[in-house]
């Protein structure tokens, strides 16, 4: 089962005051490039996996989707999406990722922003979306970066001149990471890039587009603070489809 890391207290508070939570999207610096991924909304049918407070369920219904369904273990992530929500073509519901069972051929676009990085059995995953999405259907999704995830005690190391630099070990050594983001003991899988794309092939999804994320020159302009983004990617954004034959 997954890791229920956001019904803890700690991490629960901690996360309402995130630029994300606070703002939606727009407090993602990655939206824009994620959106640009995304096919037009008028009238699919869309699954949002880890949907958290629901801010992509309803910009997808705002856009014209016809239908969409809401998926998070949270039980507190539900809630407040619920009471953010008021359009019936959204609904929420109660899930592990691991355990994902979504009707045959059922969705235009699934959708997921930064919660495949907590799933051990990715591959079993990517298999099930697979079998989830009609043919042509897309998989859209944003993961942490192998680069970011694979130290073993990941954090900027700042040398006598100020400069950052971000540790990079043990990237072949697949597996658990256990970090202190916002709660002790939050579990991530990390896997080489290699490995999460080569899933994806064998799930028999067709790759599209993969970006490793860094900030645009207007970003830094309006948002100072995203330089030291520049020094390692913390974000792979992925577009896969389902072959329509």
């Amino acid at each position: 089962m997954t890791q229920n890391i956001y019904d803890t207290p700690a991490f629960f508070a901690g996360y309402s005051q995130m630029g994300r939570s606070l703002q939606g999207l727009a407090g993602a610096p990655e939206w824009p490039a994620l959106q640009a991924l995304l096919p037009l909304m008028q009238g699919l049918k869309v699954v949002d996996l880890g949907c958290g407070y629901g801010w992509f369920s309803r910009w997808a219904q705002e856009q014209g989707a016809e239908q969409v369904l809401g998926l998070d273990v949270s039980q507190k992530m539900l809630a407040r999406a619920k009471e953010m929500t008021s359009s019936s073509a959204i609904t929420y519901a109660i899930a592990d990722l691991e355990q994902l069972d979504l009707p045959d051929a059922a969705y235009d676009l699934a959708y997921s922003s930064l919660a495949f990085h907590y799933i051990t059995d990715l591959p079993g995953l990517f298999a099930r979306i697979h079998k989830a999405l009609k043919p042509g259907g897309r998989l859209v999704f944003s993961i942490e970066h192998p680069i970011f995830m694979a130290p073993r005690q990941p954090g900027w190391q700042v040398d006598e001149q100020g400069s950052k630099s971000w540790p990079l070990d043990s990237y072949q050594l697949e597996g658990p990471r256990v970090t202190d983001w916002l709660a002790k003991g939050v579990i991530k899988q990390h896997r080489t890039l290699g490995t999460l794309l080569n899933m994806l092939i064998k799930a028999g999804l067709s790759l599209s587009h993969i970006e490793e994320w860094g900030p645009s020159a207007a970003d830094l302009v309006a948002r100072p603070e995203l330089a030291e983004e520049l020094e390692r990617p913390m974000m792979l954004l992925v577009a896969a489809q389902r072959p329509t034959l």
